[in-house]
């Protein structure tokens, strides 16, 4: 038999925290993976640095730049809330409209692949964070429950924080990115928070010694 589901019951799981509405334009914070409106995110990022939903820093300087969107949620929203794709078509034709603009969704095929083209151009022409100020670091292992790296020597980003270290190491020493909470990273014997930029630790924890910031690994160890 059939089952039926009111759609209410799912309302929560495709609703957008900042304006209680259906997705529109999907878009997913990579951190930590909540959903928002497009629109509505990049407003909030404009002032702030952290998820709407669990507050917690997408990134210090570059929140932008850590959020994607999510075309499958966008697929279930739209199939599940009838006339919503319909409805929201027409709101951005006649905004458009109202500019004397031409809707980017009505533009011909080969005029969007020139766009497409200019801004995968763009993507690639861009910095990724290689005119930050770099930090040099050494990453070791003080656990036998852990692989040690190949490569312990790197050269990243002041802005990269100890989670994007921690999903580095998932990756080489777990065989799965997803796993970086199974991580802890220290210095100088101390634990350090997940949010800490490199700049933070450096400035903090290793001042007034040479060059590279020494950090060490180990399995997580809870408290």
């Amino acid at each position: 038999m059939e089952r039926r589901i009111k759609l209410k019951t799912l309302n929560m799981h495709i609703t957008c925290e900042i304006c209680k509405g259906y997705f529109i334009d999907a878009t997913t914070v990579t951190e930590c993976l909540h959903t928002f409106c497009k629109s509505c995110l990049v407003k909030h990022l404009e002032e702030n640095n952290t998820c709407p939903t669990c507050q917690n820093v997408i990134h210090q300087s570059h929140p932008l730049q850590y959020i994607s969107f999510d075309r499958t949620m966008q697929d279930i929203v739209y199939k599940l809330v009838p006339n919503l794709m319909e409805d929201e078509m027409r709101r951005e034709r006649e905004f458009y409209k109202s500019r004397n603009l031409q809707c980017p969704k009505d533009m011909p095929q080969q005029q969007q692949d020139s766009d497409d083209k200019a801004n995968e151009q763009a993507h690639q022409e861009a910095d990724y964070h290689r005119q930050d100020e770099q930090v040099n670091v050494c990453l070791d292992c003080i656990s036998n429950n852990l692989r040690h790296l190949k490569r312990r020597f790197i050269r990243c980003s002041s802005q990269a924080t100890i989670t994007h270290l921690k999903k580095f190491l998932a990756k080489k020493v777990l065989n799965g990115i997803e796993r970086y909470k199974d991580i802890d990273i220290l210095c100088n014997d101390e634990l350090l928070g997940k949010d800490h930029t490199l700049k933070f630790v450096y400035v903090t924890r290793w001042r007034f010694k040479d060059p590279p910031l020494r950090l060490q690994y180990r399995p997580r160890v809870d408290i």
